[in-house]
């Protein structure tokens, strides 16, 4: 074609796509130190699940498939880029590999063919949603427009090139253009550029050959300055995804000695953000599938977790120059008044927004590149706390409850165990050689609906014959709202005593009510020497159930809508457990909103907004939560979690929906398991 032109437009674009790709990692690395090179074996099997195979985005039937196909397209076609550009040089070049009329070559050609249609329809698809149905949750721009278009063209440009290149070739060995197999989308435009003079041939084949090449380098350097830096970043970035337990919030190292030495806890500055986030920041592709299904943007409250990310990432890319300067030491006097060092919350980041999130995670189930939002609005939220000592009025008896009488209500620890009067549930003083330990919790110790269900549990459990033991004024709260909250010194505080107490008594195997407990026992208390085996009451009662210890017989006639918690379901996996449960019992129908599994809505009551007011929007979370559930036209409405059941209740009064029945999955096992079990018994509060 023309070497001199195609070496100019490699070393012009390729020094220009260098110098952007410098300055971005050079941007990246102004993050803190995040250890992610552990699992190897583990991340590559992510990466081949999420990235290549693109399993969430199976979610989205036609948008997954389009999406897939343009992906898998992009690296068939990288070949062929780089083919075309080695026929700058030498006109008929193949890599050798791909030769024409060799296994290797013919296979490519059409993949090649196959994938460059499926690109163009997969453009379409993305067009139809941009340009006609306009979706409400993406960014509907004009860059991605353009991008599409890109796309477009460069595959238009290369059979409009093979077309005529065909042909060329076959004049020249005075061959006939016939249809081929092996290049079936090449041939057919050969044939219609068969009656074509030498010199129209030619033309089209310079055309669509310096389109195509130019195009792809003009691509690649838009990447780095849009939203579609996702294109190199998102594989990487699921590689490189957080494989602790996702329930586990990191934990501030050495909070006393960073008090002693002032220095910040949590997150003020934009240059505070681990790389892993910044990369978080480069791979968002503002698809806003995050946004569709939080909570808080379904009710009119100020967050989006897709703008959260993207008012973050401007911020960082308005002030690149400044942070990756060499000649200016960040964490010196300058770096303190520079315009990057502002606090984010207030002059990025509204503190509504911070405090809007309850850590349901919907936001992280569904992105499909694995960005994560809660772990960054804690330590936001870290800061504001701790720092700065802002944060909701109401947390503030809630923080002061937990340092004096450590539970969030401020009862006395002497009443922890009243809720097992009658029962003879024994204490683990009393009992120290129990096989289990029942951690009962702050909510299912002292709320009077919880008390129920804590003690439904606890006669299933002795009704089975399975010795356990409390441990009554000894248990404190686990402190998983104070964390939540941002309180991270009063979280440490009570996760260190507790993993004392239950470290002296030799504590193995831990049973809970609360899947908050349950995630913060099991997930956080290891980074505190706690490192217990620990069951959720649901999948042990299925287990009971399932051995025959526990037999369901009476009849419990009921629809009963199940509502998942989210601390159980998205945070730690289990749907199945209090599903068999209900199935397993006569009479019980069981139906399922819309809403629902990994999808469910939350109740509203996690990220410690069940000790605070909600923040202003359109419409309470447990009122757009009990109107799903409602849709299945119930007459009681189930879930494992003390704190769902309260919301939910709320729910069903603020809507004077007296006749459905909050109950939780223990309340009905009793009901069917007991003999003569009056209905008030395990009956909602």
């Amino acid at each position: 074609m023309s070497p001199i032109f195609m070496t100019l437009l490699l070393i012009v674009t390729l020094g220009v796509f260098a110098y952007t790709a410098n300055r971005r990692w050079r941007l990246l690395m102004v993050g803190a130190a995040d250890k992610r090179s552990d699992r190897v074996g583990d991340r590559v099997r992510a990466t081949i699940e999420y990235a290549f195979a693109q399993k969430r985005m199976r979610r989205y039937p036609l948008a997954g498939i389009a999406h897939q196909v343009i992906f898998l397209g992009f690296l068939v076609l990288a070949i062929r880029s780089l083919i075309l550009f080695s026929r700058g040089y030498v006109e008929d070049s193949s890599l050798i590999l791909f030769a024409p009329h060799t296994v290797i070559g013919d296979v490519y050609s059409l993949l090649k063919d196959v994938f460059v249609v499926l690109v163009m329809l997969g453009t379409l698809v993305f067009f139809y949603y941009r340009l006609v149905v306009k979706l409400a949750r993406m960014t509907l721009s004009t860059e991605g427009a353009i991008i599409l278009g890109i796309i477009f063209v460069m595959m238009v440009a290369d059979v409009v090139y093979d077309g005529a290149w065909i042909n060329l070739r076959a004049r020249a060995a005075g061959a006939e253009v016939t249809f081929s197999g092996w290049e079936p989308v090449g041939s057919v435009l050969a044939l219609l550029f068969q009656d074509a003079g030498d010199g129209v041939l030619r033309c089209l084949a310079h055309v669509g050959f310096w389109t195509h090449t130019s195009l792809v380098l003009v691509f690649l350097n838009l990447l780095p300055r849009s939203k579609h830096f996702h294109v190199i970043t998102a594989v990487p970035n699921v590689f490189l995804q957080n494989l602790t337990p996702r329930g586990r919030i990191a934990p501030i190292e050495d909070i006393e000695g960073k008090v002693e030495r002032e220095e910040t806890l949590g997150i003020k500055r934009i240059d505070q953000f681990s790389w892993k986030s910044i990369l978080d920041f480069y791979t968002c592709t503002e698809c806003g599938r995050c946004s569709d299904h939080c909570p808080a943007t379904n009710t009119g409250k100020k967050l989006s977790p897709k703008h959260l990310t993207i008012d973050l990432r401007n911020f960082l890319y308005q002030h690149e120059t400044a942070l990756i300067n060499p000649s200016r030491d960040r964490k010196g006097a300058d770096a303190e008044n520079a315009e990057y060092a502002k606090d984010l919350v207030d002059g990025v980041i509204d503190p509504e927004v911070l405090w809007a999130c309850t850590s349901c995670r919907a936001c992280e189930t569904e992105c499909p590149v694995f960005i994560t939002y809660v772990d960054k609005i804690v330590d936001m939220r870290r800061y504001l706390v701790q720092e700065r000592g802002e944060f909701p009025n109401e947390l503030q008896t809630a923080f002061r409850s937990l340092e004096t009488s450590m539970n969030p209500w401020g009862f006395s620890q002497d009443e922890r165990g009243q809720w097992a009067d009658g029962l003879n549930v024994p204490l683990i003083s009393e009992k120290p050689d129990a096989e289990i330990l029942f951690w009962v919790g702050c909510a299912p110790s002292f709320d009077e609906r919880a008390k129920i269900t804590t003690r439904a549990t606890a006669q299933l459990l002795q009704r089975a014959g399975v010795e356990f033991a409390i441990l009554g004024p000894e248990e404190q709260c686990t402190g998983d709202f104070a964390r939540r909250a941002g309180n991270e010194f009063l979280f440490q505080t009570l996760a260190e005593a507790n993993c004392g107490v239950l470290n002296g008594y030799n504590v193995k195997k831990i049973i809970t009510t609360c899947p908050h407990c349950f995630n913060t026992l099991a997930h956080e208390y290891p980074d505190f020497g706690g490192n217990f085996e620990v069951i959720h009451h649901t999948e042990f009662l299925a287990r009971l159930v399932r051995e025959g210890k526990l037999v369901p017989k009476n009849r419990v006639e009921r629809t009963i809508a199940f509502h998942d918690s989210c601390y159980l379901g998205r945070y730690n996996d289990v749907y199945d457990a209090p599903r068999d449960v209900l199935r397993a019992i006569p009479g019980v129908k069981l139906v399922e909103p819309e809403q629902t599994r990994d999808r469910g809505l939350c109740c509203g009551a996690g990220g410690a907004q069940m000790f605070k007011e909600e923040e202003p929007g359109d419409e309470r979370v447990n009122h757009m939560r009990t109107e799903q559930l409602l849709a299945t036209k119930p007459d009681a409405i189930a879930s494992a979690c003390p704190f769902c059941i309260r919301m939910l209740s709320d729910g069903l009064g603020d809507k004077e929906r007296t006749d459905v029945e909050p109950l939780d999955v223990a309340d009905v096992l009793l009901r069917s398991v007991e003999e003569n079990v009056p209905a008030e018994q395990t009956a909602g509060a």
